[in-house]
């Protein structure tokens, strides 16, 4: 008698939740956009499924593509958001969402990119995808957003590479620091690390006995960062220590 009764409960509890046939998809379309804005993503994610399965094809389901999608990302998913971007650029080139969808790809992969000292995989994804966009859409109102949110993951990678070549400096190991270091000069010369990275260069060479390349790489660089007191004063105070002139 229970379990009848438990199962009727389920019964009814449930029914009460699943979608009114009765509705119009601009209605079921409308009920998600209001879930959306009331944050309530479950309710709003239901809602533009419900869309997407009667109405793929129509511009409801353009619609519900998109702001399925929305709902995953608002709500800091951003994998499952991901998904739902990628299926309105694979399938609805024509879309009037499909540059903010793109858009929306990059950001997720962003906020996905870790600290530097974890895997960076979805930081290099986001950056391979930001320069796509950019490649794509040279004159996107996204433009200035892109160009910090780059700045910022390159920084991060910049950073990494930075790090591990301390831990090589800390091993004493300064061929391996210094092939570290001078990646970052390769691929993140633009990074406001790099006066960090020429400290650290001209101190893998003095620590390395190898003077003379110190020397070296100092009037070879000293441009770069010439108008940096900080960084100048740090490096001669290398030289000073270590009892080599710079003259």
């Amino acid at each position: 008698m229970k379990k009848l009764i438990f199962t009727i409960f389920i019964f009814f509890g449930c029914s009460s939740t699943l979608p009114d046939d009765d509705l119009s998809l601009a209605e079921h379309l409308k009920m998600g956009m209001d879930h959306l804005d009331s944050e309530d993503f479950g309710k709003a994610q239901d809602a533009f499924k419900y869309v997407l399965s009667r109405g793929a094809g129509t511009d409801y389901g353009d619609d519900a593509q998109f702001f399925l999608g929305e709902s995953y990302f608002l709500d800091n998913q951003y994998l499952l958001a991901i998904t739902e971007y990628e299926n309105l650029t694979r399938k609805m080139a024509y879309s009037p969402f499909f540059e903010k969808s793109r858009f929306r790809i990059c950001e997720a992969y962003s906020y996905e990119s870790p600290d530097y000292f974890n895997d960076q995989t979805f930081t290099e994804k986001a950056l391979e995808r930001y320069q796509e966009f950019l490649d794509d859409f040279p004159n996107s109102e996204y433009i200035s957003l892109i160009n910090k949110s780059m700045i910022d993951l390159r920084y991060k990678l910049a950073k990494k590479l930075y790090e591990t070549g301390i831990l090589y400096m800390k091993m004493d190991e300064y061929e391996p620091a210094r092939m570290s270091f001078n990646q970052i000069l390769d691929k993140y010369y633009d990074t406001d690390i790099i006066g960090d990275v020429h400290v650290k260069i001209i101190d893998s060479y003095i620590k390395d006995n190898k003077n003379g390349d110190a020397l070296t790489h100092w009037k070879d660089n000293s441009d770069k960062y010439i108008d940096d007191d900080i960084i100048n004063n740090q490096i001669k105070k290398l030289f000073t220590e270590n009892d080599i002139a710079i003259d």
